[in-house]
């Protein structure tokens, strides 16, 4: 029996990116996004007219220990990071930063934004809250 044999081509191979995309552990709304752009490019204009431009500005969302129930989910404008203890996703063009340790209390949470007549403002839905407390404002998991 006779083997054939044929000369391959030379495989050329790439580098692969050293860093994978981090998968985004929130759901930022369209709604929410909107709102925060804003938010956001009203803070860059009073920054400028106050002399201290930033290049940019991030919505952090950080779970800290509070209320009557352990703990509680907050969002926040910033315009550093610290590259060590957050991972920054972009959701629909907006930069959002979460601290290591929140994002483990935030995988799956849902950020909204409401305007109707009896609900105004951003809302955090969060799937691992086992309980909230009677007003609402904090959970315990």
């Amino acid at each position: 029996m006779s083997v054939a044999t044929t000369e391959k081509e030379p495989v050329q191979v790439t580098s692969l990116p050293t860093t994978l995309p981090l998968a985004t552990p929130i759901n930022l709304t369209e709604r929410a996004a909107a709102q925060v752009k804003q938010i956001i490019q009203q803070e860059k204009e009073k920054k400028e007219q106050a002399g201290a431009p930033v290049a940019k500005i991030y919505l952090r969302l950080v779970v800290r220990g509070a209320g009557c129930s352990g703990f509680k989910d907050s969002l926040e404008l910033e315009d550093t990071i610290n590259p060590k203890m957050d991972n920054v996703f972009e959701v629909h063009g907006v930069d959002v930063v979460i601290d290591r340790r929140s994002e483990l209390y935030l995988q799956g949470a849902t950020v909204d934004f409401h305007n109707e007549l009896n609900r105004q403002g951003f809302s955090i839905g969060n799937p691992n809250a086992k309980t909230t407390c009677g007003c609402g404002s904090s959970y315990s998991m």
